[in-house]
């Protein structure tokens, strides 16, 4: 049975051949600014940029929970902005995250990886500042992208 790949590095420099995908969890409030987002916004402009443009257009567009942006950052390397956490703060409804949106983003981050014929990179998502659990995660990850035979790495930063 394949496996989720992991690694130590930086999510931000995809360790494949060909096509890649970076994945990330972004919320639904157009806020941009903490946790892994930064590590994108220091090595392309492109994906806050079309993010906030996203979100500043959302009464005409499908920026709500469980839907992926696409954005080519170069020639082979792309990042997926995947809306998987309502809000931005632990409150009365609990953690931001979202397992059922984070899973249609997986879903339809499948269908992009086989239409570009790319592997998946990610950092450990929707764990850190969304508060998920890897736990709940992991699986989604298995079933949407790995047990779908696309090549996923995950990457714990050092």
């Amino acid at each position: 049975m394949k496996e989720i790949k992991y690694i130590k590095g930086d999510a931000t420099s995809p360790q494949a051949k060909g096509p890649k995908i970076i994945g990330h969890i972004c919320n639904d409030l157009g806020g941009w600014g903490k946790g892994f987002v930064l590590a994108i916004s220091k090595r392309w402009i492109e994906p806050e940029k079309e993010y906030r443009q996203w979100h500043r257009e959302r009464a005409k567009n499908d920026f709500e929970l469980g839907n992926i942006q696409i954005i080519q950052v170069s020639t082979d390397t792309y990042v997926a902005n995947m809306i998987g956490q309502r809000g931005m703060k632990t409150g009365s409804n609990g953690a931001p995250i979202r397992y059922g949106a984070v899973d249609k983003c997986l879903e339809k981050l499948q269908n992009e990886a086989e239409k570009l014929g790319a592997s998946v990179h990610l950092p450990r998502i929707g764990c850190g500042l969304a508060g998920g659990k890897w736990s709940k995660i992991e699986p989604l990850i298995i079933s949407r992208l790995v047990e779908k035979n696309i090549v996923t790495i995950v990457y714990d930063f050092d």
